[in-house]
């Protein structure tokens, strides 16, 4: 077991437990105490634990991380808005890369009917979605399974990437911001998240907005490297959420926005013809071109920009009507 990888399961274990004797975390992780002691010291000089006497526990500012069955009924109707106007992206014939996560489950479940695609996943969840799917084609990555989110992660999962290329990559997190881009509060899951951007050509991240505002433990995505964020129209008081948007727009993210039904009509629905159930979208445009990160993986390419290109002055008007709302 690589060094990271140790920690982690290290981590995880405090989480799960509160505190955890160094005597069974030599056991779980099969070393040494004298090893698990060194690592200990390690993850108590970044802050993510405290030692005690024989032992490890929780820092005090640092809580659990919620399990798949918790995610999973979290913002339930935010995450299918978000998954309907996200499975229009993806045309037929794609090959793309999906990420875990309880958004990108319900993502996969709209993809089944996309014919001829290709999925690449690290995801057991987005697997077991488009197992039946006639047409479609998924690809697991190797690597050790994550039993909280049903997730391939370790130095398995990021070296069956090496090598890929496809035309876009979804992936969802526990945070986004504009400062630090898309967030999680797992080390692996993050490391393998940051192989699948690597091996696409855009990177589109869905994140609801509960996320927006939110900043977690291990930076998967810098802004620079989002082309486009899906995400559910905030309500109005929710001032952190549309601040985000602002924000993000500013620094030329692409942004697509799931309108609830009967809402107020988006680009393509002038007509007003918001049904029950009936998905809307409004994109905000970005005013210029993306800038390109040096050290960015080959081939990841600048967004262009949608509807208008007119300009700012438009686009912050659309953002900020989102914060009048």
């Amino acid at each position: 077991m690589f060094a990271a990888e140790r920690r982690q399961l290290i981590l995880e274990m405090v989480r799960a437990n509160g505190a955890v004797s160094l005597r069974e975390l030599a056991r779980v992780v099969q070393t040494s105490e004298v090893t698990v002691r060194r690592d200990v010291r390690a993850l108590e000089a970044e802050g993510l634990l405290d030692r005690r006497h024989g032992g490890a526990v929780l820092p005090g500012g640092f809580t659990r991380e919620s399990g798949f069955p918790q995610k999973s009924h979290l913002a339930t109707a935010e995450k299918t808005a978000v998954a309907d106007l996200a499975a229009g992206l993806v045309e037929e014939g794609e090959a793309i890369v999906v990420g875990a996560g309880t958004t990108t489950q319900e993502l996969a479940r709209r993809l089944a009917r996309v014919p001829g695609l290709t999925v690449v996943t690290n995801s057991l969840l987005v697997a077991q979605a488009l197992a039946h799917a006639n047409r479609v084609e998924v690809v697991m990555t190797g690597g050790t399974l994550r039993g909280s989110n049903y997730a391939l992660v370790g130095s398995g999962a990021e070296q069956s990437l090496q090598g890929l290329r496809v035309s876009k990559a979804f992936l969802s997190g526990s945070g986004l911001t504009a400062e630090r881009g898309l967030s999680t509060s797992n080390m692996l899951a993050a490391s393998v998240d940051r192989a699948l951007v690597q091996a696409a050509a855009e990177v589109v991240v869905l994140a609801d907005h509960t996320k927006l505002g939110a900043d977690t433990m291990f930076q998967t995505v810098p802004t620079d490297l989002i082309t486009r964020l899906v995400t559910d129209e905030p309500p109005g008081h929710d001032d952190r959420a549309a601040t985000e948007l602002q924000a993000l727009a500013d620094q030329g993210v692409q942004i697509a926005v799931a309108g609830g039904p009967g809402g107020a009509p988006g680009p393509g629905n002038a007509g007003g013809e918001a049904g029950p159930g009936r998905q809307q979208r409004r994109d905000v445009p970005v005013p210029g071109p993306r800038r390109q990160v040096p050290g960015a993986g080959p081939g990841l390419r600048a967004a262009a920009a949608l509807g208008d290109q007119g300009g700012g002055a438009e686009q912050r008007s659309r953002v900020a009507d989102l914060r009048r709302r």
